[in-house]
């Protein structure tokens, strides 16, 4: 008898563990990062080109939703969009295929919280009450709901006239490195921004509207193909905030950017621009800043009533899929920014706080926007390291 008490005893026992067992844990682990120490931070130091890879990063649960249409916008995934991560050393261009970790279609997730129907969240909310208790939007679904109202997705700060590099800006073979990681999540349509440990930062959804200059570049990088652009943007030179839904969030401008230097001798040469016998393309897109100190632009903001003063602050890029590959290679992709129209430029190095050196005419020691006294200096290029490795 005692020996089948003690049977019975252990035959619980088993199932009590195994029905209080943890489940694994799939949240994303924010604290991987790179081994940046090959890299020099803000030197001219000499390193190798390997990074370390001793601390890989941890699988990204990407975030999948039910589509929807905004604005012309798809949001299905249906488009051909690249998930690539776009590596490459110094003298050549290497593409790899991003995987997309989990891509099920589903109204939660674990990582971001969010919990998407069918019905927007937003149909009954006015605008004082939507920024009232301001978050960031958290999936490309939630961006498609809010840009159906004029609401944005990602921060409310007006930007400053100049770019605002982190600190810790890496450095190889004496130039800063552009990240060539490009890490893709809900079946393309979310992109994933990293600090310059290659550590997430923010997220930038292509269905969102946007209005800071690192928000806005880093959506230029990963979706400015096939005319991209922020919802908040209009193709044109003139807008008025009172008529638009968007309100003191609308931008303007994105079109053609000339690049012809004979016409403009005071502007730089980028690289490979079509306006000087090159192949690529490229665009400009306002920045609204809380004013300038540029010669013949008044230190006013952005939005003035119901008008837009423009400002000296663009954003020049160019996305294009040269070799028609279905990948974005690094000389195919470029994203600058000018402060003071032109004049000089600053190359978004596709991670938070990353801009590179700056080149142009006032750098150059030449006068402002002149035709006679222009001495811009020539495009500073960049070193290349995948921040995830």
């Amino acid at each position: 008898m005692l020996l089948k008490r003690l049977a019975a005893f252990a035959v619980a026992l088993i199932l009590v563990v195994q029905l209080t067992a943890c489940r694994p844990n799939t949240s994303v682990d924010d604290t991987s990062r790179i081994d940046t120490s090959s890299l020099a931070v803000g030197t001219n130091d000499t390193l190798s080109s390997d990074i370390s890879e001793d601390n890989p990063k941890e699988d990204i649960i990407s975030d999948s939703y039910s589509s929807s249409l905004v604005g012309g916008i798809t949001d299905n995934g249906s488009e051909e969009i690249p998930i690539v991560d776009i590596t490459s050393s110094e003298t050549q261009d290497t593409d790899v295929p991003q995987q997309d970790n989990n891509n099920e279609t589903n109204n939660g997730n674990s990582v971001t919280g969010c919990t998407h129907g069918d019905e927007d969240p937003y149909l009954d909310v006015s605008k004082s009450e939507f920024y009232a208790d301001y978050k960031a939007a958290c999936c490309n679904t939630d961006a498609s709901y809010r840009s159906k109202h004029g609401f944005l997705s990602g921060s409310l700060e007006v930007p400053g006239q100049y770019a605002t590099e982190t600190e810790n800006r890496p450095m190889l073979n004496g130039k800063f490195v552009r990240n060539t990681a490009a890490v893709y999540l809900d079946n393309g349509n979310t992109y994933m921004v990293m600090d310059a440990d290659g550590r997430e930062v923010m997220r930038i959804h292509k269905a969102g509207g946007y209005i800071t200059l690192e928000e806005v570049a880093a959506y230029m990088y990963a979706f400015g193909g096939s005319g991209k652009i922020p919802a908040n943007y209009i193709s044109k030179k003139k807008g008025r905030p009172n008529s638009s839904i968007w309100g003191e969030y609308l931008r303007v401008n994105h079109s053609y950017f000339i690049g012809d230097t004979d016409k403009y001798p005071y502007e730089p040469e980028l690289p490979n621009i079509s306006g000087c016998g090159g192949d690529l393309r490229y665009y400009e897109m306002d920045i609204g800043t809380t004013g300038t100190s540029t010669p013949g632009y008044p230190p006013q903001a952005y939005i003035q009533g119901n008008s837009i003063e423009r400002g000296a602050a663009r954003i020049v890029y160019a996305r294009d899929d040269l070799n028609g590959n279905g990948v974005y290679e690094n000389n195919e992709v470029y994203v600058f920014y000018t402060h003071n129209h032109y004049n000089d430029f600053r190359e978004y190095l596709n991670y938070y706080g990353g801009w590179g050196e700056m080149f142009g005419n006032v750098t150059g020691g030449g006068e402002y926007s002149s035709k006679y006294n222009a001495n811009p200096t020539p495009y500073v290029p960049t070193a290349y390291a995948d921040f995830t490795k």
